[in-house]
């Protein structure tokens, strides 16, 4: 990756190490200019040139890094509990149907409630998979057992890492992704 890539995020963990969130850089930015920044991993991804001092004559640099901890009461921060929508549960389960385990663009898939809504199923990580139409429709208003149908795979709700991981799949740098790789759970399915 280039070291202007306008595109790159950055990974932001609380003081403790815990990832939290994505920043753009300029979030980022205000950050290091804040002072709010305590340690930093990973490669420099952007330098940011400001003005010049009158003192010095020298111009200011921040150097951002593709993962920054940030310290302060505002920037504690626990991570959130992860929120669930379609586009990351077939990330989750990597697009393919949990029942049949072919693969399927995102608008051939739909999200199958394990036990039915209509039945006192939640709307929850772990009652939820990626289905395909065909598989769904055949499934109606049936547990699986009902339906005969087996789960490939137990659905399970991503933990912090995982879900950051998720919502931006397509732009995680190497070092990103192997800091986080290190907080996945066994029952992840993300590589």
């Amino acid at each position: 990756m280039e070291l202007h890539d306008s595109h790159a995020h950055i990974l932001r963990l609380n003081i403790a190490g815990h990832p939290i969130e994505w920043l753009t850089w300029q979030e980022a930015t205000t950050l290091y200019a804040r002072e709010l920044i305590t340690w930093t991993l990973g490669d420099t991804i952007r330098k940011i040139h400001g003005g010049t001092s009158r003192m010095t004559g020298e111009q200011s640099c921040i150097e951002l890094h593709s993962i920054v901890a940030c310290a302060g009461e505002l920037h504690h921060g626990q991570p959130k509990k992860p929120a669930l929508s379609n586009r990351i549960l077939f990330r989750r389960d990597q697009n393919l149907c949990m029942y049949c385990g072919k693969e399927f663009m995102d608008k051939d898939l739909s999200c199958d409630h394990i036990i039915p809504t209509s039945r006192g199923g939640s709307n929850t990580w772990v009652n939820v998979v990626a289905a395909c139409r065909r598989c769904n429709h055949f499934k109606q208003d049936r547990t699986p057992e009902e339906a005969h149908m087996e789960l490939l795979a137990l659905p399970y709700e991503p933990n912090p890492a995982e879900y950051l991981a998720l919502v931006n799949s397509k732009r995680i740098r190497a070092d990103q992704m192997e800091f986080l790789k290190s907080q996945f759970s066994k029952n992840c399915r993300l590589q």
